[in-house]
């Protein structure tokens, strides 16, 4: 004979707090929603009732509630961290109401030194980095729009923390896949976006330009030196890496646009402290010259962001 479970002692629905609603947030956040996560948004500037998420012109959307002050969290052992890294520290308070041995924190960030940001407001939490490989843009607040790019949707690492929140992903229609050696992981995206990123900032044209004979040179150049670096670091990079990195954004779609141009079209600060500034950083500590990457390093430092 089957029995019912009683509700007053059916399993509770967990929840996810996503800190930061653009493009790549809202993606992850709808994931987890579609395997029946319950969503609550961080303090958006502009509240939206519903997160949508577009793929190849068909769309789908979840309700999501809205927590104002940290305060009103409620029920969320799991955070999303989407904002840009130089925007971590405005965001500070809501990384803090997660700072408890029980709290896992996704850091969906670009670049190197994801963790530590994280550990400067949450020390107690397991902070995760997540190594991103979709590209998404957001026309509106609560819309994202998805292209994929490669087999892999998302990286989480290896271990127990990240099992159930790799299924809920899953079942959420992300391809997520693990690894050991998440040093390399991180390294070898880091050359996508070290090229990627600042290359199509400076021109100011979409990943297209990548497929033109002198960016592909000036691309292998930038990220040669930057898998230098990375095996200086650890991570097991050879220039295998750099020729299959050329390819793969060789396949993103030519009208995708990097998270750096979208930025800088519309005024707000550069990213690029966390990956052109850390690699140059890395550098110096090992002792290594990385000259095209210290002048885009000058260069981006020198725009100005033209929004308040």
């Amino acid at each position: 004979m089957r029995t019912q479970t009683s509700p007053h002692h059916a399993p509770a629905q967990p929840g996810v707090a996503l800190i930061g609603a653009g493009a790549v947030g809202l993606v992850v956040a709808m994931a987890f929603a579609r395997a029946g996560w319950r969503v609550q948004v961080c303090g958006a500037r502009n509240p939206f009732a519903h997160l949508r998420v577009s793929e190849g012109g068909l769309g789908v959307e979840y309700p999501v509630q809205h927590a104002r002050t940290p305060a009103e969290l409620v029920g969320c052992t799991v955070a999303i961290v989407a904002v840009k890294a130089y925007q971590t520290a405005d965001v500070a308070d809501w990384i803090a109401a997660f700072n408890r041995p029980d709290a896992r924190i996704l850091v969906a960030q670009n670049g190197l030194e994801q963790c530590e940001r994280i550990a400067a407001y949450a020390p107690l939490a397991v902070g995760l980095p997540v190594v991103v490989y979709f590209n998404a843009e957001r026309p509106a607040p609560g819309c994202s729009v998805l292209r994929r790019i490669g087999p892999t949707d998302l990286c989480l690492p290896a271990n127990r923390q990240v099992h159930d929140l790799s299924v809920a992903l899953q079942a959420g229609g992300l391809r997520v896949t693990t690894a050991e050696d998440m040093a390399t992981v991180v390294w070898t995206k880091l050359l996508a976006n070290s090229a990627a990123n600042p290359l199509t900032t400076l021109c100011g044209r979409h990943t297209g330009v990548l497929r033109e004979p002198d960016f592909v040179a000036n691309a292998r150049q930038v990220m040669t030196e930057v898998a230098r670096v990375g095996q200086a670091e650890g991570a097991a990079l050879t220039a295998r890496h750099v020729e299959d990195t050329l390819v793969w954004l060789q396949n993103v779609p030519p009208d995708s646009t990097t998270s750096m141009l979208q930025d800088r079209q519309a005024g707000r600060p550069l990213e690029y402290d966390a990956i052109t500034g850390a690699i140059v950083r890395a550098a110096e500590r090992h002792g290594l010259d990385v000259p095209l990457n210290r002048l885009i390093l000058g260069l981006l430092s020198a725009i100005r962001p033209t929004q308040a």
